[in-house]
């Protein structure tokens, strides 16, 4: 019989008793993790409107977000959503299944630009971590958008997220934070500048936000065609060693064969798994009926799905960040009383009981 061990290390590592249970409801059993997203909401009503010619009602695009969810979440660990379109409708129409974890977004879509034209994130008006906690979800995810050379936006969504990462830790749920390079000073998406930043700006960005997660979504450090495959994967290898946290790869709106390659490069380079969204379904809004978007979602969608699947449990697992193997879980104890101390508590001493933080986490 082996040993006990302490689940001390697992305290000083953040994984609090919330933290580690969200790790599990969004992992594979192996502790790899197959991440879904469905709560692009700017993105689908875009895409709604282009091919119906008209702006989705809210109905049309619930509706839609349960379709993808009922067809994805069987073959997932974890299923992201957003809290005004996404999670109640999802859950209430039992379109994800009990053994899938949620994961819901915090911030507003569409946040407010400086001067610069830089995004400034802030939360979805109504909502917040303590709505996502109280509501059943597993883990809290937001949205950073974070370029360290633009200074004012920098500033500003580095201590949005810390904010975020403090509540997280005041509830004791699941953080996944997803910062993302944008353009600025006058450029777009396809500018020399932004492009050739685009690594650089990946690995900087996870070296000064990293620790201020549980899960870290990064974008993938460079573009093919701009760095050849051997540069790329040197960008993957510097972007996981400078990583606090275990990481996975979003999808950013790439084509499939695309984006496969990308997730076989970073699961070699260190990855524990993968949060993609377009990348699986973005073609699912081009077809007008309900029945098209159903067949398409149910082939089509679950087929890339189950393929990256296939790929990421051949992965590293999140633990393996910390030193741990599955087997040395296994053997982790707390110590009697616990409970008490949780939460900023104390075992009652002898002349009468205690004063504790009801909001603190160990």
């Amino acid at each position: 019989m082996s040993t006990p061990q302490s689940v001390t290390r697992l305290l000083g590592l953040g994984l609090t008793p919330g933290k580690l249970r969200g790790l599990q409801r969004i992992s594979n059993p192996n502790g790899t993790l197959t991440m879904v997203a469905t709560d692009q909401n700017s993105s689908m009503i875009s895409m709604m409107k282009k091919a119906t010619g008209k702006e989705p009602t809210y109905a049309e695009v619930a509706d839609a977000k349960v379709m993808l969810s009922r067809a994805l979440a069987p073959h997932c660990s974890g299923l992201l959503v957003d809290g005004y379109y996404g999670y109640w409708n999802t859950v209430a129409a039992f379109a994800v299944p009990a053994g899938t974890g949620i994961l819901i977004r915090v911030e507003k879509s569409g946040a407010a630009k400086n001067t610069a034209g830089a995004p400034c994130g802030e939360v979805e008006p109504g909502w917040g971590v303590g709505k996502i906690k109280r509501c059943g979800a597993d883990a809290v995810k937001l949205l950073a958008q974070f370029e360290p050379g633009e200074l004012s936006s920098a500033e500003h969504n580095f201590e949005f997220t810390r904010q975020i990462y403090e509540e997280c830790v005041q509830h004791d749920i699941l953080f996944l934070l997803e910062p993302i390079h944008f353009p600025y000073n006058g450029e777009d998406d396809k500018s020399p500048s932004k492009i050739a930043r685009k690594a650089s700006t990946v690995i900087e960005s996870a070296r000064i936000l990293s620790r201020y997660c549980d899960v870290y979504k990064a974008e993938f450090p460079g573009t093919f065609g701009h760095e050849s495959d051997a540069q790329l994967m040197d960008n993957l290898k510097r972007l996981s060693d400078v990583c606090a946290k275990p990481w996975v790869l979003l999808s950013a709106g790439v084509d499939y064969p695309q984006y496969k390659k990308q997730v076989e490069m970073a699961i070699k380079a260190g990855a524990s798994g993968v949060l993609g969204g377009r990348a699986f379904w973005k073609e699912f809004f081009t077809y007008t009926s309900p029945a098209e978007r159903q067949k398409f979602a149910e082939t089509e969608c679950v087929k890339r799905v189950k393929e990256v699947d296939e790929i990421v449990k051949s992965g590293s697992p999140w633990f393996a960040k910390y030193g741990y193997t599955l087997n040395d879980l296994y053997d982790l104890r707390a110590a009697e009383g616990w409970h008490a101390r949780y939460g900023g508590g104390a075992a009652a001493p002898a002349g009468g009981p205690s004063k504790a933080d009801p909001n603190a986490v160990y």
